[in-house]
């Protein structure tokens, strides 16, 4: 794991909880001294100083980033735009536009904590990248078990596995968006890509808990949640995935765990593609100002870990 830049408590609340600091409090508002911002957890070059201006908002501010240096994601409500550090991902703040307060029209509005300043004069610490991971001996699991926000975060707590993404699979169309999926009409599916490492945590493994973390008797349903993007799925990727979902489904439904037969699908992966940006670990992301994430999923987490306490990450 990339061991980026040690954060306070403080640090740690907005670069990656995603929160924000009381306006006024840093000391880069208004400071006019020469030199360039870059990102506290890993250094990346952010803004240089000549793009900033005092906009009186309470917050640095940019009309311009450097090249390839922050990242546009669109807020879950669709309201604004969250920026974050290209490299490290973590979060700076919103991006605004048409305030016509200079001449490029946009305002990056930073928090301040999320930045160190370098002097003009001095040089730019080195930028701590992402470590290259070797793969080869990692596999992937896709399933679909009603709404992705629900279900991503949960396996993301397992020993053995390596990432979790959500995304749309299924469906007609390679590369569907949110709307078009929960219209109905791409036949796509919300999905769980689960990149694990077999040696530690097995595929029948994780099908089993699928079975148990969702209802796999409710045709095209989980809960208030109603359409065929919510159907129960296995998509498998190879035979050997196919032969073990059909061999923990059988078990599974000759079991006591569902009074009701099951109806799990259990297809070739087909048009897979990773949701928007805003989808991805929503729980973590918005559970301290989300209702949905503290009535509906903090429940299921809680549940989860205290069921498979011997298999969740420490």
């Amino acid at each position: 794991m990339t061991k980026f830049n040690v954060l306070t408590e403080g640090e740690s609340r907005v670069i990656l909880g995603k929160g924000t600091e009381s306006p006024g409090t840093s000391e880069f508002t208004a400071s006019e001294e020469n030199g360039t911002y870059v990102c506290k957890q890993c250094n990346q070059a952010l803004y240089t100083s000549d793009s900033k201006f005092n906009s009186h908002c309470g917050w640095p501010s940019f009309d311009d980033e450097i090249d390839n240096s922050v990242t546009r994601v669109q807020d879950a409500d669709g309201r604004r735009t969250e920026i974050v550090c290209s490299n490290c991902k973590g979060h700076l703040g919103h991006v605004f536009e048409g305030e016509m307060m200079t001449k490029k029209n946009i305002r990056h509005c930073v928090n301040g904590i999320s930045m160190n300043f370098i002097d003009g004069g001095n040089e730019l610490p080195a930028v701590i990248k992402e470590e290259q991971k070797d793969l080869s001996k990692f596999e992937t699991a896709t399933f679909g078990a009603g709404c992705f926000w629900c279900v991503e975060v949960l396996f993301q707590k397992l020993k053995g596995v390596e990432s979790v993404e959500s995304g749309y699979a299924g469906g007609k169309l390679k590369n569907p968006t949110y709307k078009m999926v929960c219209q109905g009409n791409t036949g796509s599916v919300e999905v769980t890509q689960i990149v694990f490492d077999p040696s530690i945590i097995t595929y029948e493994k994780l099908a089993d808990i699928l079975f148990h973390v969702h209802d796999p008797t409710t045709l095209n349903q989980q809960g208030a949640d109603k359409g065929t993007q919510y159907r129960s799925v296995i998509f498998y990727h190879s035979e050997e995935q196919k032969a073990s979902a059909e061999k923990v489904l059988k078990e599974i439904d000759a079991s006591n765990l569902w009074s009701n037969p099951i109806i799990t699908a259990i297809e070739p992966i087909n048009n897979y593609s990773k949701a928007e940006d805003y989808h991805q670990d929503y729980y973590n992301n918005n559970k301290s100002t989300n209702g949905y994430c503290n009535a509906v999923i903090g429940p299921k987490v809680a549940k989860f870990q205290l069921k498979y306490k011997n298999l969740i990450k420490e």
